[in-house]
């Protein structure tokens, strides 16, 4: 018979337990509780890929400097190859000086014309400073043109499984075929982060000084605890962010777009971080490993073995919103020996009401062998004595 920990599921047990698909309403709650001025945004836990929050994320909007992070992690994949080196020099063009340099009005490394840049730093004028030249001298150092960088950038979109986004020149300067969405943006800040963890740091660099001028990174939340990862802004794509934070081991990533201004962007980035890092919590509901119960073995030369729960069970949720949910461990006992260690025993459900939630398999922690002859037969004959001789099928 089943062992009842949790009376609170006795009813919904009776009537059978279906696996319900509980965590889609839990997230429900929170979404429609929260709103942001932000026309498109999207914010996701980066342990677990649950999406915390998203509005019109899979709107294809310009990516303005946002594109950057293509350009970094199609860079980022070279070096990781072998295909460049760091202390690489790549020559500035007269292209990138005029389309990205001092001249230009836009953001810029400074690079002069004609000068030799080791690709160390033009990663840092591409994160920290959002230089558009150095992004044009990277794609024509390691493509020959923008034209056909461009080509690579999607092809490491579709990699990555970017199903929104096409990419026409690396710096974000506004171009009609050309766009993302936020969740792309925030896959590909997910992949950055996991892909190249070495790397990763820069993002959340303060300044860097290049050829004696010194430019303060531009993203708003550094202060406010986040490691990256890039800001965007043109007249087109309004004011657009990239970002990511760790707090208390947990992790999440931001993208968002359409801002009216700095101000805006900086107070409505740091309102869905704040969402993201204080209103929701991992609960540990069990840990692989844990023993939860015994169940009898007949037969062997242990009576009972040990059920141990076969995998974690860690569920993101709103804060507080799992303080009810209860635990009932199911085993499928007696066994009769032998039991191999690992064996499926039975299974721990959790709960709420009549309604269940998860369910993890229960295992044998240690295996259990058949007994001597002499012991089985004293087994029988003291089953026989406790149950007055009735046989358990």
């Amino acid at each position: 018979m089943p062992r009842r920990l949790g009376g609170a599921l006795r009813a919904g047990l009776r009537r059978g337990f279906a696996v319900l698909a509980m965590l889609a309403a839990l997230f429900a709650l929170p979404a429609a509780a929260f709103e942001t001025t932000a026309p498109t945004a999207i914010l996701v836990d980066y342990g677990t890929g649950r999406v915390l929050y998203e509005k019109d994320a899979d709107t294809e909007i310009p990516p303005a400097s946002l594109a950057k992070l293509m350009t970094i992690a199609v860079l980022f994949d070279d070096l990781k190859q072998g295909r460049v080196q760091r202390d690489d020099r790549f020559v500035v063009s007269e292209h990138a000086w005029r389309t990205g340099g001092a001249s230009s009005g836009g953001s810029t490394m400074f690079l002069p014309l004609n000068s030799e840049v080791a690709v160390e730093d033009l990663i840092r004028g591409i994160i920290v400073q959002s230089g558009n030249d150095a992004t044009i001298v990277v794609a024509e150092g390691l493509s020959g043109s923008v034209e056909a960088f461009a080509g690579r950038m999607n092809a490491e979109a579709e990699k990555i499984g970017l199903t929104h986004s096409h990419f026409t020149n690396p710096h974000g300067l506004p171009d009609p075929e050309q766009h993302v969405s936020v969740r792309d943006l925030a896959r590909l800040a997910t992949y950055l982060i996991r892909e190249f963890p070495e790397d990763y740091p820069i993002f959340a660099e303060e300044s860097f000084t290049y050829n004696g001028i010194k430019q303060q990174n531009r993203n708003p939340l550094l202060d406010l605890g986040a490691d990256g990862l890039k800001t965007g802004h043109t007249s087109a794509a309004g004011y657009g962010l990239v970002a990511s934070a760790e707090r208390d081991g947990r992790r999440i990533v931001l993208a968002m777009s359409g801002m009216g201004s700095t101000a805006e962007r900086a107070s409505e980035a740091r309102r869905l971080m704040n969402f993201g890092l204080q209103d929701f919590e991992e609960v540990v509901l069990v840990t692989a490993g844990e023993t939860l119960g015994n169940v009898q073995v007949r037969g062997g030369v242990s009576e009972t073995v040990g059920m141990a729960a076969a995998e974690d069970l860690r569920m993101l949720v709103p804060r507080g919103s799992l303080a009810d949910v209860e635990r009932e461990v199911v085993e499928n006992g007696p066994f009769v020996a032998p039991v191999a260690k690992g064996q499926r025993l039975g299974w721990v459900r959790f709960g709420r009401g009549d309604e269940s939630l998860r369910q993890v398999p229960l295992v044998a922690e240690t295996a259990v062998e058949e007994a001597g002859l002499f012991q089985r037969i004293a087994d029988t004959l003291a089953r026989h004595l406790t149950w007055g001789g009735a046989q358990t099928p």
